[in-house]
């Protein structure tokens, strides 16, 4: 959105997110800019997501020797060389043709977990088709209305082997509101307001749904269904509460859960993924023990990421931020946004006294003033 004759920064310059969002927001097309940007309602629980992490405060220990400091972790069981993921986000072509392929690229080279979505602008099988050998993704799942859908779209996933789980999206039952641009419906041939208009550039969803998300799903007979046809590990994306936190711990099907209001794209005034994060520190801490805690929506800083494995969070996701590098510089955009928070994260460890990721703990943040808003469950 730029002008022709601006002089636009390298990518190699680009020293924050905020800045690679506002080199994508320059080069990008309204339309794809609003698809990226959009959320639901006023927008309050976007800024919350990213406000909330402000509000919490570190605590440097010194006389610590962190000359060595190691940011890898597991995700799943599976090692990863930085506890980042890209959470599934739709239409990546939208921002630039190498599209989810290209941000397996940028992935591969700094080892971060892809969950590709299940609104993507390529197949599963592109998106992977350059995957290093250790290189891991998950594959987001809509359960659809008519269900054999999702079960051929299971059986196809079960064949790629790079795929190391199935993430199950649940907090979208019916669709958020959106008063900025163009919807994913649209993209897909069920637009309510009438017909789809054809992006310019022909990108399209490419495993398009016929029926539409299901919106009468269930704990028992979902979860039993998802296991009838995969043998993968199942992630709960979109827990928002520690009682359904609770309630999914107890599924033997459920291995994992990703705390999300969905990147504020579905129901105003949600609470962030750190709000819930507390409830379950506070009311039912046994959930870490049985199921890997993730969380995403607001990263904007390696800070960030640091606060939120300090409260227990196992790996934190990254959306439009992904988009955001790709739209600023395809494959070296993306990797450019990871390799930042990389820096950051690794910085922020060392002025913490902490060089190993599974030493993060609650000593090392004071997160009282957000404790002060999580929901009083008396």
């Amino acid at each position: 959105m730029g002008s022709a004759s601006e002089i636009l920064p390298s990518i190699e310059s680009l020293k924050s997110l905020d800045e690679i969002e506002q080199l994508a927001t320059k080069k990008l097309s309204k339309r794809a800019w609003s698809f990226n940007y959009a959320a639901a309602g006023d927008l309050i629980s976007k800024q919350l997501n990213t406000d909330v992490y402000r509000s919490i405060l570190l605590r440097p220990r010194v006389f610590i020797d962190v000359s060595k400091c190691d940011l890898t972790t597991t995700i799943m069981g599976h090692k990863v060389g930085l506890p980042i993921f890209i959470s599934p986000m739709a239409m990546a072509r939208l921002a630039h043709p190498t599209g989810e392929a290209g941000i397996s690229e940028a992935c591969r080279a700094l080892g971060v977990m892809h969950m590709i979505s299940n609104n993507a602008s390529m197949t599963p099988e592109q998106i992977v088709a350059g995957a290093s050998p250790d290189q891991i993704f998950g594959f987001q799942l809509y359960a659809q209305k008519e269900r054999k859908e999702s079960e051929a779209l299971m059986a196809r996933v079960n064949q790629i082997k790079e795929i190391k789980c199935i993430v199950l999206c649940i907090d979208e039952p019916v669709p958020g509101k959106h008063e900025l641009g163009t919807g994913l419906n649209a993209y897909m041939g069920m637009n309510p307001l009438g017909p789809p208009t054809p992006d310019p550039a022909g990108v399209s969803v490419a495993v398009p749904s016929v029926s539409g998300p299901a919106s009468d799903l269930t704990w028992e007979g979902t979860l039993e269904w998802i296991a009838a046809h995969t043998d993968l590990p199942v992630i709960l994306k979109g827990l928002q509460t520690h009682e359904d936190a609770r309630i999914a711990s107890g599924f033997a099907q459920v291995k994992g859960i990703v705390l999300s209001n969905h990147g504020a794209r579905v129901l105003d005034t949600a609470p962030p993924a750190i709000h819930t994060l507390l409830e379950i520190r506070k009311y039912c801490p046994e959930v870490f023990d049985k199921v890997e805690v993730t969380v995403d929506g607001g990263i904007r800083r390696g800070t960030d990421v640091v606060k939120a494995l300090c409260l227990g969070a196992k790996a934190v996701g990254i959306g439009r931020a992904a988009l955001w590098g790709l739209g600023a510089g395809g494959v070296a955009g993306v990797e450019r946004t990871l390799q930042i928070l990389a820096d950051e994260i690794k910085t922020t460890m060392q002025l913490l006294g902490v060089h190993r990721i599974e030493d993060l703990g609650p000593q090392h943040v004071n997160a009282r003033i957000v404790e002060q808003q999580i929901y009083d469950a008396r």
